[in-house]
């Protein structure tokens, strides 16, 4: 069994709109919720009526069927999918869009179970699919912190992209529909989810509706289409200096560089492996090389979200000294970066509770602290700066 708990995705706001659909979800399913033994059902008497029935639905029940739940696991497993992969959401697409993904997703899901099946259908499970799909495509390089019980209890990192593409849609639904499973499992709905979760962000990324970043599933697609293109281009004959003398000339000041400065050239292979790392998702390969990397020069710098992904895996890592070093760097180099708030409050952080150097804390803090919008953050910052003077 794998269950998700948490991911590594940092929210710049609060997801209100994510915790108002969880909680009208548990109220609504506190209402509705009440076992008939004798009939057979798990609804109080009358709320059948906002299942949704493919044999002769009604408009509202596409979006009533998926506030109701048929048991406690039920919901509880709803909602927990939600919290965990709905929080960004929301963050990325504002209130707004995130309602109207979840809304559609349920709709969607709804019909995609009543075109497959002629059972009622109830339960979030197609909007949470919906809202999961849209995680995996906005941020799919991300690590979804995983619980596994099999002979004993741990917990895992794994990619965002191979967690849910893999686990959740394939081998929980795919496989299962592929084969007829028997059970009351709408299998068709998240699958349905699925598709309009992962279509809507990325016609919305590919049409530039929504503004994306170097490591969404959009970007991800267009690098390896690029990268195939040019792989095939070259395999043909095309020579990419465009000439031998530019080719020759090009080699002669990479062997120029190497006699000059060994050091150079062991670092540029360096980086070259901390590319290579992260765009395979492996943070911690991408990491250790990242110090190797300093050992030899401790003045390098990566390209931006590659910087801040580096000090974030060495601060969840407990390396707190190197990761105070790598957001500085950041810091330093980066100054238009949009949220440079949030930087400052981690290092602060880190230099108040780990590194004791409050001098250094109460600057990043009261920088922090001028510019943080989330009450929570101001709050916890207020808090901490309380704390050290």
């Amino acid at each position: 069994m794998f269950i998700p708990i948490g991911t590594d995705n940092p929210l710049r706001q609060k997801p209100t709109v994510n915790y108002i659909l969880i909680a009208l979800n548990f109220i609504i399913f506190l209402y509705t919720f009440g076992p008939n033994p004798e009939q057979g059902t798990v609804l109080r008497d009358g709320m059948e009526r906002f299942e949704l029935h493919p044999g002769s639905p009604q408009l509202f029940q596409f979006i009533t069927y998926a506030f109701l739940h048929a048991s406690w696991m039920h919901i509880i497993g709803n909602m927990l999918f939600l919290y965990i992969f709905g929080n960004s959401v929301n963050d990325k697409l504002g209130h707004i869009g995130y309602a109207l993904l979840y809304l559609g997703g349920a709709v969607f899901s709804g019909m995609g179970h009543a075109l497959a099946s002629q059972s009622p259908v109830l339960g979030a499970s197609g909007a949470v699919a919906a809202i999961t799909g849209a995680y995996m495509v906005l941020f799919p390089k991300t690590y979804i912190h995983v619980l596994y019980v099999i002979f004993f209890i741990g917990t895992i990192e794994v990619p965002a992209i191979y967690f849910i593409l893999l686990k959740l849609i394939i081998w929980d639904n795919v496989v299962p529909h592929s084969f007829g499973a028997g059970s009351n499992i709408a299998y068709s709905a998240h699958l349905a989810g699925y598709f309009f979760g992962v279509a809507i962000p990325m016609g919305m990324l590919a049409f530039k509706l929504l503004p994306h970043s170097h490591y969404d599933l959009w970007a991800l697609v267009q690098r390896w289409r690029r990268r195939a293109e040019y792989n095939s281009m070259v395999n043909k004959g095309y020579d990419p200096f465009g000439n031998s003398k530019v080719k020759k000339q090009v080699k002669s000041r990479v062997t120029n560089i190497q006699e000059e400065s060994p050091e150079s050239a062991e670092i540029q292979r360096i980086r070259e492996k901390i590319s290579d790392a992260i765009y395979q998702a492996d943070l911690g390969r991408a990491t250790d090389y990242y110090l190797e990397m300093l050992a030899l020069d401790n003045n390098q710098i990566l390209p931006q979200q590659n910087q801040l992904d580096i000090a974030n895996k060495l601060m969840q890592t407990a390396q707190y000294e190197h990761a105070a070093k790598a957001y500085e760097d950041f810091l330093q180099h980066y100054t238009r970066y949009p949220f440079t708030e949030q930087v400052d409050l981690m290092l602060g952080l880190i230099y108040a509770r780990y590194l004791h150097q409050n001098d250094k804390a109460v600057v990043c803090l009261e920088k922090a602290l001028n510019k943080l919008n989330d009450p929570g953050q101001k709050q916890m910052c207020q808090d901490e700066l309380d704390r050290i003077k």
